[in-house]
Formats: structure tokens, C-alpha cells, sequence
């Protein structure tokens, strides 16, 4: 197996919401092959394999996209797409890619952790293949010059780690620490003599430190000027200064200053950027040559970017001219300028309205480019609604649950805004909606809109005629609405008449199979039971009073 896991668990319950969180932790080399297994999640988080299909076992895809897939028959989670660390996240330490996992009946939700492990898939390289440096006869040694330093996109031990420079009785390497970059420094042993040699030819290698380490070339060419003996000298070897993100365009950051012990043209400064300087950074600063001030020429952006290193050289106007260098490290402070943002990821639009208390109707992820109290967001639902927001120990992760009652008849639907607010100044919210359906259940039984009810009916009808009529109304929808009646059998005594009556049972249309007698029956009554079609049914019971009304039908005797 290519990859390995380091299974590091955290649990949530809450036992009335059903909602179970866990969370394991796995590592991988970036750049196996697509479809290499990462570890067996199903396994480590002691489910049971043959329900995973049952309980839709799977990914819900977050900001990296599918870069992992779970297997639902077995519970394997594999590499999906290839994965590049260096894409995914530069040059930071720790990599770590969130996957968010959830199963059904009852819900749960697992946040798998997978940190790539960098691999030494990139050599250094120099952004130049020469460099030419030109040093005057008898300047004196120690001297330093600058060489470009090499870039590896790899980190930690991949990344470069030693400079070495070519056997020469002139020169040696010596490295200084800048931060986190190591800087190579071209340092003079002996003095030159330009009469004995004009050039000098060098090579300066950089190496990472993989297995097996990786190497890039740079030619050195020193060329020996007659002299302009006195060097410009920067008053700091490094300038520091803060700049808030999204400053004025033309805005002066600081100002760099070196001087000269020299006279004349010889002690005439210029500034420029370190010939390794990228074009990104071009953009963004720009460099008064005759001041050293530094100002801003682009957009500057701290989700970008929150620190950035310029290397800046001075030249005198001497012949030939002699040159040193600082490094300026600018410090971005962050202003609120990014709305928070809300991931829904609905588990269903659809609640039925007898859900208990605490059911989750969706998970809901915020985020906030932004840093410090500018990133930090809270949330908040429309008011009035039977929902309310639980938070996760993931920070800025909530839960969707009910915390009242449903009741469909009546409110059947609800559109929920969701705020998300960060704490910046001014402060930036965002709303998102969220649709939210409530299902009927069977929970309202018949009602007739009168109870007894009176019929009076003429004596001699005639039989198989409909001589009433009842009808009852249910609230619910569908299926749970739709009713059939029936008569309810009496005792079976001289007074049980409901074996002469027929009731449709659809529209509840009464009809007599005799003709009565006033002479024999004035009056008799009978119960109709209204039924309603849903699961378990609903019924209720109307009494009917039958008053049998004399015609002039006997003659006197």
C-alpha cells in the first residue's frame, strides 16, 4: 500500500439530534498514483460494511474537490485525482486536506484529515543560467557579493539546504540566514589582479536535501574592473516596515539609504531590485533610483500574500561602479475585506412535520479569508422560525436543527435566512436562503361539521332512494385527506335499522332498502363512521336521528 494512515479519532454526540461527529487523521505522499488507497475508514470507524450502500456512505465535497473518493462496498477511502502538494498548498509546512464524510439512518457526520507528505518531486533552479559579477582590481578581501539564490518548491528537508561553490584560490561561499531562505554570498579571499586575469569562471551548485538529493548549476563569471575603491554601504543591512492590504496605489512604504565614502560621480547612488527579483513582485512595488524610496504600484492583497522580501542593490556611478545590497521585508496588515462565506450542505428540503426535537436538517461550513477578529464570524437565523443553529467542535461548522414542534396545517413552508457576520470594522455579513418543505402526517382525524345530525323523512319512501346525505372534512393532504364512510352495526335489536340502510362510500350518499311506516317506527337513529386513508388510519363517529314524518295514508275503520 502507498499510503498510510495515522487513524486520530474525536467524537460528538448528541443523542436526541441523532447527529454522531468523529473525526480520523491520515497521511499520503503526494504524487501516488490515482486510485491509491489512503486507509479503510468504514474499518476505523467500526462501521459495519454491508449497510454502507444502505445508509449512503459518501463524500461530500468540499473546496479541493474530488480529490478522494470512498468506496461504498467496502469502505476504502482512495486518491481520486493526482495530487500535487505544491499546488495545493505552496509553501506551508503542514499540508492538510479536510473530507467531509456523512451517512444516513441515523445521521452522522465524520471529517476525515489527510496531510500530504511532501516528496522530493522538484529540483532547485536557479532563475538565471549566468551570473556575471564584476569586482574591481585590489578591492580588499571579505568582500561580499550576492549571488541569485536557487528556488525548490519542495519544503523541509526537500527543499534546498546547502550551496556549494567550485575549488578556486580567490573566492569562498559563505551562507547567511534571511528569514527562512539561506542567501549565498560570493566572499573575496585574495585580492584580483586584473593585469594577471581578466575573468574568473566559477560554479556555484545548490542541493536539496532528498533521497536522492537534487542539484541545479549556476556559471559565476567574475570579471576584474580597474578600480573605484569604496563600495556604497546601506545604513541597515535589513529594513522592515507594515503595510495594510489594499493601500493606495503610489503610497510610500521606506525608504532605503546607502552611502559612500567616495567624491563625485563615484559617490553618486542609484537603487534597484536584486537581478532575482520575480515579475509578480515587479508589480506590486515599484523603486525610486535616485531616493531608494519604496513605493506601491499594484494591488496589494493579504490572502495573497501577508509578507513579502525585496532584495534591493546600490550602484555608484563610478568606473567601474561598485555595488552592495539589504533586503527589505514588508509585513501586510489585513483589513476586512472579504465577506464571509456559508457552504450549506442540505440533507433535505423536505421535514416532516411530527420530526422530534433536534432533528438536523442541514450541516452549514463558514468561512472568512480574512485574519484575527476580521476572520472570525457569527451566525445567526431569521427570527420567529422553529429552527435553530448547534455548533460543532469544528470551529465555524453548525448543525440545522429543529427546536420546536411542526405543524403543517399551519405553516407549511419556510424560507430561512442564514447570516453570517464577521466580527471586522465596519463588519461584512453575507445571507443565504434555505428552502425548507414540511411534509403532512397523518395527524388530524375527521370532523364533521355537526354532531347529532336530524333527518326527517316522509313515510312510504321509496326503497334504493337516497334519503341522506353526511360528509366530513380532514385537514391533512393527499392520502391522509381522502375519506370513506361506512355505517356502524348496532346490537342487532328490533331497533337496529342499519340493515335497511346503504351508505356509498365514497361521498357518503345515504339510501333506504325499505319503505317505512310511521304506523310501525316514528323514530329511530344510526352512526356513521368516517374513515381517513392514512397510515395508521383516523376515524370519527356522527350519530344520525331518523323522525319518521305521518302521510294520510289509512283510511278510517
Amino acid at each position: 500500500m502507498t499510503s498510510w494512515a495515522r487513524a486520530l479519532f474525536f467524537f460528538l454526540f448528541f443523542r436526541d439530534t441523532e447527529l454522531i461527529l468523529a473525526q480520523i487523521k491520515y497521511s499520503t505522499p503526494e504524487g501516488v498514483k490515482v486510485g491509491a488507497v489512503i486507509g479503510n475508514v468504514a474499518k476505523d470507524l467500526g462501521f459495519d460494511v454491508s449497510t454502507l450502500k444502505s445508509r449512503r456512505f459518501r463524500i461530500v465535497s468540499g473546496a479541493h474537490g474530488a480529490l478522494f473518493e470512498v468506496n461504498p462496498n467496502n469502505g476504502i477511502l482512495y486518491v481520486h485525482q493526482h495530487i500535487d502538494r505544491e499546488q495545493l498548498c505552496d509553501r506551508n509546512v503542514a499540508c492538510l486536506i479536510d473530507v467531509k464524510i456523512v451517512v444516513e439512518n441515523p445521521l452522522e457526520v465524520h471529517y476525515v484529515t489527510v496531510e500530504i507528505i511532501d516528496a522530493n518531486d522538484h529540483a532547485p533552479s536557479f532563475a538565471e543560467q549566468e551570473k556575471i559579477i564584476e569586482i574591481a582590481e585590489l578591492t580588499a578581501p571579505g568582500a561580499r557579493f550576492q549571488l541569485p539564490g536557487a528556488r525548490d518548491p519542495d519544503v523541509g528537508i526537500n527543499s534546498i539546504q546547502r550551496y556549494k561553490l567550485s575549488q578556486n584560490e580567490n573566492f569562498h561561499l559563505e551562507i547567511r540566514d534571511r528569514g527562512e531562505d539561506k542567501i549565498p554570498f560570493l566572499v573575496l579571499q585574495r585580492q584580483l589582479d586584473r593585469e594577471q586575469k581578466t575573468n574568473h569562471n566559477l560554479i556555484l551548485t545548490a542541493a536539496d536535501g532528498g533521497t536522492p538529493p537534487q542539484s541545479a548549476h549556476l556559471n559565476v563569471t567574475v570579471r576584474v574592473l580597474d578600480i573605484n575603491d569604496n563600495r556604497p554601504v546601506f545604513l541597515k543591512e535589513v529594513y522592515s516596515a507594515v503595510l495594510q492590504e489594499n493601500a493606495a496605489i503610489d503610497t510610500i512604504i521606506i525608504k532605503v539609504e546607502a552611502t559612500d565614502l567616495d567624491e563625485g560621480t563615484n559617490a553618486d547612488v542609484e537603487y534597484a531590485f536584486g537581478s532575482d527579483i520575480s515579475s509578480d513582485l515587479l508589480q506590486l512595488f515599484s523603486l525610486n533610483i535616485h531616493t531608494g524610496e519604496i513605493g506601491v504600484s499594484g494591488l496589494i492583497d493579504y490572502e495573497t500574500a501577508n509578507v513579502y522580501k525585496l532584495d534591493i542593490q546600490a550602484s555608484d556611478k563610478g568606473q567601474p561602479p561598485m555595488t552592495t545590497d539589504c533586503r527589505v521585508i514588508i509585513k501586510i496588515q489585513d483589513v476586512n475585506d472579504n465577506k464571509p462565506e456559508i457552504d450549506i450542505t442540505s440533507l433535505s428540503s423536505v421535514v416532516p412535520e411530527d420530526s422530534k426535537y433536534g432533528t438536523v436538517i442541514a450541516l452549514l461550513s463558514l468561512t472568512d479569508r480574512d485574519s484575527g477578529l476580521n476572520g472570525k464570524v457569527i451566525c445567526r437565523l431569521t427570527d420567529n422560525v422553529p429552527f435553530q443553529l448547534k455548533p460543532s467542535y469544528k470551529e465555524n461548522v453548525y448543525s440545522l436543527v429543529t427546536k420546536e414542534t411542526l405543524d403543517r396545517e399551519t405553516l407549511s413552508y419556510y424560507d430561512i435566512s442564514v447570516t453570517a457576520t464577521d466580527c471586522g470594522e465596519p463588519p461584512l455579513s453575507t445571507v443565504k436562503t434555505l428552502s425548507i418543505q414540511v411534509s403532512d402526517v397523518n395527524d388530524n382525524t375527521p370532523e364533521f361539521l355537526h354532531n347529532p345530525l336530524e333527518l326527517y323523512l316522509m313515510e312510504n319512501n321509496a326503497p334504493g332512494d337516497s334519503i341522506f346525505s353526511v360528509t366530513a372534512i380532514d385537514k391533512d393532504l393527499n392520502e391522509n385527506a381522502v375519506l370513506s364512510y361506512r355505517l356502524l352495526k348496532g346490537e342487532g335489536g328490533h331497533k337496529d335499522m342499519t340493515s335497511f340502510l346503504n351508505i356509498h362510500v365514497d361521498n357518503g350518499q345515504i339510501s333506504a332498502l325499505k319503505s317505512f311506516d310511521f304506523e310501525n317506527l316514528k323514530t329511530f337513529q344510526f352512526q356513521v363512521v368516517a374513515s381517513d386513508s392514512g397510515s395508521p388510519s383516523l376515524s370519527s363517529n356522527v350519530t344520525v336521528n331518523v323522525f319518521i314524518l305521518d302521510q294520510n295514508d289509512n283510511a278510517p275503520v
